[in-house]
């Protein structure tokens, strides 16, 4: 079966770079001239699979959080390394951050993105330890042919999307100047090439009251507990005034310092989210509105600090159904959107209203078994499955690199839809 999508891959790429039938060489900007051979990528993969998937297993044994993957980081540079390419560390000022770079320059400038933090208590339940892998193998499959490349490749190491927004750093550093197309796969419960992510802001509520005595003089306390928690009723009360994919939700970080105190400080955080950034912005609004209120009620007092937040995914999808284009002739049946089904954001959303980019995602479990954020999820990412996975969804990265690199009809197209989608957001 891997034969028959190998085979059914290196037919799309001869047909995409030299037409049906054609022979080689026929065209003016022919493999010949170009020199990279796509054909060979899948085949480079597969001879990197062993060392893939002991990198996504050594990052899943290890989990470390946003800004702290420093093994992580350190691992998928020396993959890079012990292969003869010079790694660049600290970008932006992040210590995890890293990139490395491949091939002639003079054309088209790509970008493969790897995530590699986990999340608190539950380790990889998002799977960015196959983001990771199977960006480097995409990478690494392209390196094998470096000196081929008529363009620049670029292996960026992203850390703390899981709230962190290492991206929008990158983004402010200067990482991305001169990129024309960026990419990066993430695993869900069933192949989707461009599914939306929401925008969102991340606000923490801090409540001061004033102390007091629970049983001896309550009377004489403000409680900061009663003003988070009504802030919480008051959001659900205007949900019915949310539209459609708005997503509002929070927890309690401190509520109070003992059992006989009236609580003092009482700090919440509240994730708001919305299909775009004009409705986030109005229904971040109405929580603040709602905190305000619940502090008055109780005589409290309120400080918000505003904790960032990220923008939606705008997927190119010109680059996206190329990407689909190689992930069904691997051998999957992916969906553009799914529709009956939710997401989440990331920082991946704000690199997409930068340049083109794509963020397409793939299953590494049965649809509905579990998604991300479960023990489950963190249980697939660690599977065999989920690594075969991750090692198609680098093939289908490496061979649309491959695609944007030798094929100036997709490129245009690309730039082209990128341009539409930013004059259309500008005049709204």
């Amino acid at each position: 079966m891997r034969e028959h999508h190998r085979a059914a891959s290196a037919e799309l790429l001869r047909q995409r770079h030299h037409g049906p039938g054609e022979p080689r060489g026929s065209r003016v900007v022919s493999l010949a001239a170009m020199n990279l051979d796509p054909s060979r990528i899948q085949r480079d993969i597969d001879d990197l699979s062993p060392d893939l998937r002991e990198i996504a297993a050594r990052i899943h044994a290890n989990p470390e959080l946003r800004f702290e993957e420093h093994r992580a980081a350190a691992w998928l540079a020396e993959a890079v390394e012990k292969r003869g390419i010079q790694v660049e560390r600290g970008l932006a000022g992040m210590p995890t951050s890293l990139r490395a770079r491949i091939g002639r320059g003079g054309g088209p400038h790509l970008a493969i993105l790897a995530e590699y933090d986990a999340l608190p208590e539950i380790g990889h339940a998002c799977g960015h330890n196959l983001i990771a892998a199977g960006a480097l193998g995409a990478f690494l499959a392209l390196a094998r042919q470096k000196d081929a490349v008529a363009g620049t490749i670029d292996l960026v190491g992203t850390p703390a999307e899981e709230g962190g927004g290492g991206k929008i750093r990158l983004l402010e550093a200067g990482a991305f100047e001169g990129v024309d197309a960026a990419m990066m796969f993430h695993p869900f419960d069933r192949d989707l090439l461009a599914h939306d992510t929401l925008a969102s802001a991340w606000l923490e509520l801090q409540f001061r009251g004033k102390p007091s005595h629970a049983a001896l003089a309550p009377w004489d306390g403000n409680s900061a507990l009663t003003a988070c928690l009504d802030t919480f009723r008051l959001i659900d009360g205007q949900r019915v005034h949310f539209r459609d994919g708005v997503r509002v939700h929070g927890f309690i970080k401190s509520g109070g310092q003992a059992v006989n105190i009236i609580p003092e400080l009482a700090v919440a955080e509240f994730s708001v989210r919305a299909l775009d950034t004009e409705e986030l912005a109005r229904v971040r609004a109405i929580v603040e509105r709602c905190a305000r209120g619940a502090a008055m009620a109780s005589g409290a007092e309120l400080t918000l600090v505003d904790q960032g937040g990220y923008k939606n995914m705008v997927n190119n999808r010109k680059m996206a159904r190329r990407f689909g284009e190689h992930l069904r002739a691997l051998g999957r049946s992916p969906l553009e959107m799914d529709p009956a089904v939710g997401t989440g954001s990331t920082d991946m959303g704000d690199v997409s209203h930068a340049l083109p980019a794509i963020h397409p995602w793939i299953a590494i479990c049965g649809k509905g078994e579990t998604t991300c954020h479960q023990h489950a999820f963190a249980e697939r990412a660690a599977s065999p499955a989920g690594q075969d996975s991750m090692l198609i969804a680098a093939k289908a990265m490496a061979m649309t690199c491959a695609d944007l690199l030798l094929d100036p009809e997709l490129r245009q197209g690309v730039r082209e839809e990128f341009a539409q989608r930013k004059a259309g957001a500008s005049a709204r």
